[in-house]
């Protein structure tokens, strides 16, 4: 599938966006060992998330989906998972593999987690290291990458691990093994991450400590099910914003947004950059923070991103790359080496996109420079990447003719309707 984009640019309007990913696939596995029901409200109905939805239903889990973004969740407890009669195949997530690592590192069973040609290129050194130090038994490809052979019937045991990358998924991997081992489980974080894991265990009963930089837990605690209202997903908010700010006198209104402050950092550095972007009716979904993010277009300027933040913006930089290429001057992003090993090498495919839009990049090893400039029409990949596709997408836009975007199938695994809601705020996208 492609995108054929005309110049053209948003209206006035309020909107929302999908449920969040990462809150999405969390509620799912979380709600699967614990003891009672979930009721899950506002769930990503994406592709990524249903794949995670299906490997749970494989080892025996009941979800029932109630209407388009309700689910109930039986959970099963920690100890009530069942052997799956087949590989698990988690699609296009890395979150999800990552994740489902830990949670199975210490089931009775043996299991198999696979997905498509993109995930199954991706690393996974990052989370089997601190696995196997717990006791897990795990075998991958000869690179580190998937498929996962994970065995069961081994015995975890509680580690401190000091990540020498910040990630959110090893994070919550070794949190989750943690879940099921003997002792305490002790992650340090060289910068902040998301901390989606540790507010939804919490929710659901177990205690988590946070305390300079350690998040640390003990092994053996039950959850018990709840209610897990998800907000907008910022990540897919972000493209919303891009287009607002990029329009001539637009102003959107993007409802029920969360804004966890492990996330928001996209919106300090539009914000640097000139940005008008403010935060309305402040509320909780419960462990959660939400907003209503209010939008105006706005004149971008160049600046240098602080390595500090990027951790807090790791999923948006894709969008920050248009918008640098749409500022006055020049903007230096540095710090991003973990672009890299995305779905695609989002530094590559950016500088490789934006360029062919007439824009001057240079590329670096963790990051770029970029300059200022007009987009042209022309044709550009997405390398199959749902961020780099919107992202382009939203260049589009403002660019001095049509715009063909190819291979761009993997949105929908986390803004489903993408196209649909940009339409409807003006933007002249159309199905190639």
């Amino acid at each position: 599938m492609d995108f054929k984009v005309v110049p053209s640019g948003f209206s006035d309007a309020t909107t929302t966006v999908p449920g969040d990913k990462s809150i999405s696939h969390r509620a799912l596995m979380l709600g699967s060992i614990a003891q009672g029901r979930s009721a899950v409200s506002g769930f990503l109905n994406g592709a990524d998330c249903l794949a995670t939805a299906a490997a749970m239903r494989a080892m025996g889990v009941n979800i029932k989906q109630t209407g388009p973004t309700s689910l109930l969740i039986d959970g099963v407890g920690t100890r009530g998972l069942q052997a799956p009669s087949h590989d698990l195949d988690l699609g296009n997530s890395g979150t999800a593999m990552r994740l489902m690592a830990g949670l199975l590192a210490a089931q009775p069973f043996d299991s198999v987690l696979t997905g498509d040609a993109s995930l199954t290129g991706r690393p996974m050194g990052r989370i089997i290291t601190p696995l196997t130090s717990m006791g897990a038994a795990i075998e991958s490809d000869c690179d580190g990458t998937p498929p996962l052979q994970i065995a069961g019937g081994v015995r975890l045991h509680g580690i401190h691990y000091d990540m020498p990358v910040a990630s959110a998924q090893v994070k919550s991997a070794v949190l989750l093994a943690g879940l099921f081992a003997d002792g305490e489980t002790s992650v340090f974080e060289p910068a902040v991450t998301r901390d989606h894991t540790e507010r939804m265990l919490r929710s659901m009963g177990a205690t988590v400590s946070s305390k300079g930089g350690t998040v640390s837990l003990a092994g053996g605690q039950p959850l018990t099910g709840c209610a897990i209202q998800v907000p907008g997903d910022l990540s897919s908010a972000t493209f919303i914003i891009l287009g607002t700010l990029l329009s001539q006198d637009s102003e959107i209104l993007i409802e029920n947004v969360g804004v966890n402050p492990t996330r928001t950092g996209v919106l300090d550095i539009f914000q640097s950059m000139g940005a008008d972007i403010r935060l309305e009716n402040p509320r909780q979904f419960g462990d959660e923070p939400v907003a209503d993010v209010r939008v105006r277009a706005s004149r971008l300027q160049g600046i240098d991103v602080d390595p500090a933040v990027v951790s807090l913006a790791i999923d948006e930089f894709p969008a920050l790359f248009v918008a640098a290429a749409a500022a006055r001057g020049e903007t230096r992003f540095s710090g991003l080496e973990e672009l890299r090993v995305k779905e695609s090498d989002r530094i590559a495919a950016m500088a490789n996109g934006l360029r062919r839009l007439g824009i001057d990049i240079e590329e670096t090893p963790d990051g770029a420079l970029v300059r200022g400039g007009r987009f042209r029409s022309g044709e550009v990949r997405s390398f199959h990447d749902h961020r780099v596709a919107m992202s382009l997408t939203m260049a589009a836009t403002i660019a001095d003719g049509e715009v063909l975007i190819r291979g761009v199938d993997n949105v929908n695994t986390s803004f489903p309707g993408f196209e649909d809601c940009v339409s409807r705020l003006g933007a002249d996208v159309r199905v190639a």
